[in-house]
């Protein structure tokens, strides 16, 4: 049965044992008083089945499944298909709530009912949990680029304060944006999951999570199907703290060739369709495609994989010719394997002396 308050925060987790405690305790410490957890042990081995039951075995608000290793998308829609609430949280292991998160952006969905999902800015900590950043969204996702503003990305705002009171106390002066971001979405991933809270009729109209897309990319597949189903808000304000510099990350070097061919996977057939209207400008979608088409050839490169390689950067500059880097990356690959390695270790050196030169304060007079 369906609580028409309640919250189900849907954690997924793999050997985690040593920070799942922080991420449960931080939505069992909202404000937001009517949760549940609903703990996806995605095949642990580390001992995390036993940190559970002695932390949370006594506590009805915190449901526990184990099940065979699937990856996380797997162990996310095990969890939506167990939620009981009205609205569906999704919440990473690793990551950690501030204790008004809930109740902001509750309020907000509750004011606006015809919106789907809202979204937040994040803190970003080191492994120490020293904070690195009070405001990381824009730093991580590269698609914010094409949107200076929140005005430039969203149709309407309005306060924080006006919506929930204790706004004004908690994050005074900061505002709530909405509308339709279907096309905006399309550039490029917007949208944090540990930061999400949906409706259970906007989760039931998207669906699952996309099991197909291994290691990396399937979050940003999953949001792009949420703002095509209709609009969403954005809160300017950072409710969560966000792991930075752990091997056990989706964001480590090893998954950027996951995380690039997925994102091409899913954004090229809608930048090629011919028949799907869209909001953005011509040389806006072929920048994106080209700069999709170049990631993915960079990554190859990266592998060894130059036959691949050049295909890929090739297929960038036909769709946006005017691309120096591109083009260096192709000339690269069309060398020799070791001599191509050589040549791109040197480009790099004498861009990061060039860098670090522009970036040496002047001296004071």
């Amino acid at each position: 049965m369906v609580s028409g308050s309640l919250v189900s925060v849907v954690v997924p987790t793999f050997n985690r044992a040593y920070c799942i405690q922080r991420a449960v305790d931080s939505v069992l410490a909202q404000t937001y008083r009517d949760v549940e957890v609903i703990l996806i042990d995605d095949g642990s081995s580390d001992g995390t089945s036993e940190v559970v039951a002695r932390r949370y075995g006594g506590d009805q608000r915190v449901r526990y499944f184990r099940q065979d290793n699937t990856g996380i998308s797997g162990a996310r829609n095990t969890g939506l298909a167990r939620a009981r609430g009205a609205y569906i949280a999704l919440l990473d292991s690793d990551d950690e709530w501030v204790p008004w998160k809930l109740e902001l952006q509750i309020a907000c969905l509750r004011a606006h009912r015809d919106l789907g999902m809202t979204w937040t800015d994040m803190l970003a900590v080191d492994p120490g949990g020293a904070v690195m950043s009070e405001a990381y969204l824009r730093r991580m996702y590269s698609a914010y680029r094409w949107f200076a503003t929140a005005d430039d990305l969203f149709d309407a705002s309005e306060s924080l304060e006006s919506l929930a009171p204790s706004a004004s106390e908690i994050c005074p002066g900061r505002r709530f944006y909405f509308g339709d971001i279907s096309d905006e979405m399309v550039t490029g991933n917007l949208v944090h999951t540990s930061t999400v809270v949906l409706t259970r009729a906007r989760a039931e109209a998207v669906g699952e999570f996309r099991e197909d897309l291994r290691f990396a990319g399937e979050d940003y597949e999953y949001h792009l199907r949420t703002c095509q189903n209709g609009p969403v808000g954005y809160l300017d304000v950072s409710s969560i703290r966000y792991q930075r510099g752990r091997a056990d990350q989706a964001t480590v070097p090893a998954n950027a060739i996951h995380l690039a061919v997925n994102f091409l996977r899913v954004v090229e057939p809608i930048l090629t369709s011919s028949s799907r209207p869209t909001r953005l400008p011509e040389p806006m979608r072929a920048e994106v495609l080209a700069e999709a088409y170049a990631w993915v050839g960079e990554c190859r490169l990266d592998a060894g994989d130059t036959s691949a390689a050049r295909r890929d950067l090739l297929r960038s500059l036909m769709t946006r010719p005017r691309q120096a880097r591109t083009a260096r990356l192709l000339f690269a690959a069309c060398l020799p394997r070791s001599v191509g390695r050589l040549v791109r270790q040197a480009y790099r050196a004498v861009r990061g002396q060039l860098r670090g030169r522009s970036e040496t304060p002047a001296p004071q007079p």
